[in-house]
C-alpha cells in the first residue's frame, strides 16, 4: 500500500525539501519562489478524490521491499508505493476531456500536491477529468525496475480510456501531463506506448495506451551522466547502468513518428533538471517532424508546480490548455 500523510498547512516545497535530510541534494536546490505546494483546499481534494487501483487482479512486477522513512519525511510525499493507484477528481461541468497527471520526485518518492491535486483542481475548473497517478517507485526492491513505472503509466492511460462513457469524456481525447522525473515517466509513455513492458491482464489492456499528446514540465529526459538528473537514474537504473539501458530509457532517442505531439515547459534557471533536456527532446521532435512547442522561462527553479502567481511560470497552464484545444480536433 501507499504511505503518505498530509500537512494542515502549505510550505512552499523547497521549504518541505529542506526537512528532509534523506532526500537527495538536487532536489532541495528547488526554487526558493515556489508557489505553495497544497493549499488547504488542494488536500480537502486530496482526501476527498476517489482511489482506483490500477492492478486489482494482481501486479505484473514483484520484489517490493519497503524503504525507510524518516521521521522528518516530507509527508505529501508518497513513498513505498506496493500497490499504485489513480486519484480521480471530476469537474463540475464536463469538457469531454480527460487528463493524467504524473507528479514527479526523482522516482523517490511521488510529489502528490503541487504536481498533483494542484494541477487537477485547475483542469478540472476548466473541465477535464483529471487522474492523478501514484506509481510505483524503481528503487523500492521491484525485480523490474527500468519498467515498473512505464507498466504503471500505461495501464493507467488504458485504464482511463475505459473508463470514458462511465465518467462523459471522449476515450480519443485522453492527454497527459508529467513534472520532473514524472515528466520523464510521460515522455518515456510518449514513446513508448507501445512497449510490451507487462502481460495482459484483461480486457482492458487491448486499448491503446498512447496519449492524444502530453506536456513535459520541466523534465528529466536524458540518462546520460552530466545531462540528465543523477538521483532518477540512480533510482530507475540502479547504480552502474549499462549503455542498454541507458540509451531504453532516453526518450529523446526514441521519438518516431508515432509519438504524439508535445508541450514542453522548463526554466532556464533551473538548478536541478538542466534546461538541455528540453531541448533534446525539442530536437528529436523537429528531427521526426513531430508537433512540439517549447516554453523557456528566465526564471522559475525547478518545482514550480502549477505555477508561481505573478511570475512568468504562472501563464504555463494557460498556455497548456489552448495547446490542447490546438489538438483536439
Amino acid at each position: 500500500m501507499e504511505k503518505q500523510a498530509f500537512p494542515t498547512s502549505a510550505l512552499p516545497r523547497r521549504q518541505f525539501l529542506g526537512a528532509a535530510g534523506a532526500l537527495t541534494a538536487a532536489a532541495a536546490t528547488l526554487s526558493a519562489g515556489a508557489r505553495a505546494a497544497a493549499p488547504g483546499d488542494a488536500v480537502a481534494a486530496w482526501h476527498a478524490a476517489p482511489t482506483l487501483p490500477l492492478w486489482p487482479e494482481g501486479l505484473p512486477g514483484v520484489g517490493f521491499r519497503p524503504q525507510p522513512i524518516g521521521a522528518d519525511s516530507p509527508p505529501i510525499f508518497v513513498r513505498n508505493v506496493e500497490m499504485p493507484t489513480l486519484r480521480v477528481f471530476r469537474p463540475t461541468q464536463p469538457n469531454g476531456r480527460a487528463l493524467l497527471a504524473i507528479p514527479g520526485g526523482a522516482y523517490t518518492f511521488v510529489s502528490i500536491a503541487n504536481e498533483g491535486a494542484d494541477i487537477a483542481l485547475d483542469m478540472t475548473a476548466r473541465g477535464y477529468t483529471v487522474f492523478v497517478l501514484v506509481y510505483r517507485l524503481p528503487g523500492e526492491g521491484w525485480d523490474d525496475r527500468e519498467d515498473v513505472p512505464l507498466q504503471d503509466a500505461q495501464r493507467a492511460v488504458r485504464l482511463i480510456r475505459s473508463l470514458a462513457g462511465s465518467m462523459r469524456y471522449d476515450p480519443a481525447q485522453v492527454y497527459a501531463v508529467g513534472f520532473s522525473a514524472g515528466g520523464h515517466l510521460a515522455a518515456t509513455l510518449a514513446t513508448g506506448f507501445g512497449e510490451p513492458v507487462y502481460a495482459a491482464r484483461d480486457s482492458i489492456d487491448r486499448l491503446s495506451a498512447r496519449p492524444r499528446a502530453s506536456g513535459l514540465i520541466y523534465p528529466v529526459i536524458s540518462q546520460v551522466e552530466g545531462i540528465g538528473h543523477a538521483e532518477s537514474t540512480l533510482r530507475l537504473l540502479g547504480p552502474d547502468p549499462e549503455m542498454a539501458s541507458i540509451v531504453r530509457r532516453s526518450p529523446d532517442l526514441h521519438v518516431s513518428n508515432e509519438t504524439p505531439p508535445l508541450f514542453l515547459v522548463h526554466a532556464i534557471d533551473d538548478p536541478a533538471v538542466p534546461l538541455e533536456n528540453s531541448l533534446l527532446m525539442l530536437g528529436a521532435m523537429r528531427g521526426r517532424r513531430r508537433p512540439v512547442e517549447a516554453h523557456l522561462f528566465d526564471r522559475g527553479g525547478h518545482g514550480f508546480g502549477a505555477g508561481v502567481p505573478g511570475e512568468p511560470t504562472g501563464a504555463w497552464l494557460d498556455l497548456f490548455a489552448t495547446w490542447i484545444d490546438s489538438h483536439a480536433a
